[in-house]
């Protein structure tokens, strides 16, 4: 199907719906301001909290499901740029964890019954967790030695009394701010310009 990206004020057909372009800002604004209001409710001591637990760690673990895990996927890149050693839990070769690694772990519900097994694994060979979580009572919080709450509905939660969006997404987007936060206060106690974290920038692609 072809759709002329050339039109500002019709509406788009996709698949027989018309979508009205007020529709799409619409939806964006509401977006922008759950997310805004979602990372103001950050706490900031939490963070620092976690990014002390990657500065100090030998090696870096990251595990999560579905797209909370596509989301830690992307803070590892950042945290390989910084010169860490970093592995996805679930990869081939990703090897055994450790005392003095750590487990970098995010689920809404923090009862993801993988990453939980994942975190009771790390707990038991003396790696220290860090943890997203919507739920700071939940079984995955329990087994970390720092938690970051972010303030979203779950994906179960279809109510939309803390979120209009879908299945979790407000979690997801606070979760890849939370995490670029994370790096970027690394980055800045590391001091390493950016010309030196490019060279470790993927050149097979």
């Amino acid at each position: 199907m072809s759709i002329d990206v050339s039109r500002s004020d019709a509406d788009v057909s996709l698949a027989g719906a018309a979508i009205a372009p007020d529709t799409v800002h619409s939806n964006l604004s509401l977006i922008q301001a759950e997310i805004a209001a979602t990372a103001a409710e950050l706490d900031r001591l939490q963070l620092a909290d976690l990014a002390a637990l990657v500065r100090r760690a030998e090696r870096v673990f990251v595990a999560g499901a579905g797209r909370s895990g596509l989301v830690l996927r992307m803070a590892a890149m950042r945290l390989m740029h910084l010169g860490l050693e970093v592995h996805v839990v679930g990869d081939t070769t990703t090897p055994a964890i450790r005392s003095g690694d750590l487990l970098l772990a995010a689920s809404g519900s923090g009862t993801t019954a993988g990453v939980v097994k994942a975190a009771s694994t790390a707990s038991a060979v003396g790696a220290t967790i860090g943890v997203y979580t919507t739920d700071p009572e939940s079984p995955l919080a329990a087994r970390a030695d720092a938690v970051v709450v972010v303030p979203a509905a779950r994906k179960t939660d279809h109510g939309g009394a803390l979120s209009r969006q879908y299945s979790g997404s407000l979690f997801e987007q606070a979760l890849l701010l939370a995490s670029e936060a994370v790096f970027q206060s690394l980055w800045g106690a590391d001091g390493t310009p950016a010309e030196e974290l490019w060279l470790r920038h993927a050149n097979l692609e």
